[in-house]
């Protein structure tokens, strides 16, 4: 490279480059419920190969949601145990490591669905709290959950979120009675009013973003466990049904993993399953991978890294 009369040529070989090299994302799957409420987390490579068991750490529970946040870290939360339900979070650090309980703010509740937003926040909404809600708890980047918002939308509960185009999020469907409704999460947390639903009204379902911008909703239950899933353009348009790949099955999770792709992984069947999905970067669902860990139902998951 020729730099002027005073420099010369330099070869390219030691010209530094401005650009910043692009961190692997990983996946965690974490908690759930089968012969017992559990803490075990499950760490996922870029390539989607699941880990074994990791000893859990925090308190044990069910039906809790999870986002990335602070642009690699991840955040589960909320949930129910045997003591009912809970407003408690752990923090995932870079390297998939899960910090113990941290008190939250907000209504405990379950069965709420979490994604990020705003490149390096996340949100919490929706679930049960005794009666299904509609409220929403903001987390900023380093991990702190805001105190209750007023909801949005429907209320409902075993509803799924993602993120799509880059810096917003999507909860879609849900019950008590199953319904396809969407809403809408603008860059600065904001929830908007309901989108009329496109696609099988269920419940039960998960949701990740896969590609550059784009979500996915997959699986649920209506009268029975299905294996659908729903594309989310980089507008946050919802597709209609894709005939599914893979076993039928509900109480699920999903995460994004490197190179655009995501991982649908774990469930119900008609027993508690260990089973995983992986979607390639353009949203196509590969068939069934034999499970690894422990099979369990009714947990969380999310990227860090």
């Amino acid at each position: 490279v020729y730099s002027g009369s005073t420099v010369g040529w330099t070869p390219a070989s030691d010209i530094v480059s401005a650009l910043e090299p692009i961190a692997p994302l990983y996946g965690i799957f974490g908690y759930g419920t089968g012969a017992a409420f559990s803490s075990l987390t499950n760490l996922v490579s870029t390539a989607g190969v699941v880990a074994a068991d990791v000893t859990g750490v925090g308190t044990v529970r069910a039906g809790l949601a999870a986002a990335s946040y602070g642009g690699d870290k991840a955040i589960f939360a909320y949930g129910t145990a045997a003591s009912g339900n809970l407003s408690m979070s752990n923090l995932v650090s870079n390297s998939g490591v899960v910090a113990t309980d941290a008190s939250n703010v907000g209504t405990a509740r379950q069965n709420l669905a979490g994604a990020g937003y705003g490149n390096d926040k996340a949100i919490f909404a929706f679930g049960n709290s005794g009666s299904v809600t509609n409220i929403k708890n903001l987390v900023n980047n380093s991990g702190v959950v805001a105190s209750d918002a007023s909801g949005v939308g429907t209320s409902r509960q075993l509803c799924a979120a993602a993120t799509y185009g880059t810096d917003k999020a999507i909860f879609g469907y849900g019950g008590v009675t199953d319904t396809a409704v969407t809403n809408k999460v603008s860059n600065s947390g904001v929830v908007a009013s309901d989108t009329a639903g496109v696609g099988t009204a269920r419940r039960m379902l998960a949701a990740t973003g896969f590609g550059d911008d784009k979500a996915i909703f997959g699986y649920g239950k209506t009268s029975s466990n299905v294996s659908l899933t729903n594309l989310v353009s980089n507008t946050g348009v919802v597709a209609s049904d894709t005939t599914g790949v893979g076993t039928a099955r509900n109480t699920l999770a999903a995460a994004k993993i490197a190179d655009g792709k995501a991982i649908f992984g774990y469930g119900e069947i008609s027993s508690d399953s260990s089973l995983t999905n992986l979607v390639s970067n353009t949203g196509v669902v590969s068939a069934d991978v034999t499970g690894v860990g422990t099979a369990r139902n009714l947990l969380a998951a999310a990227s860090y890294g």
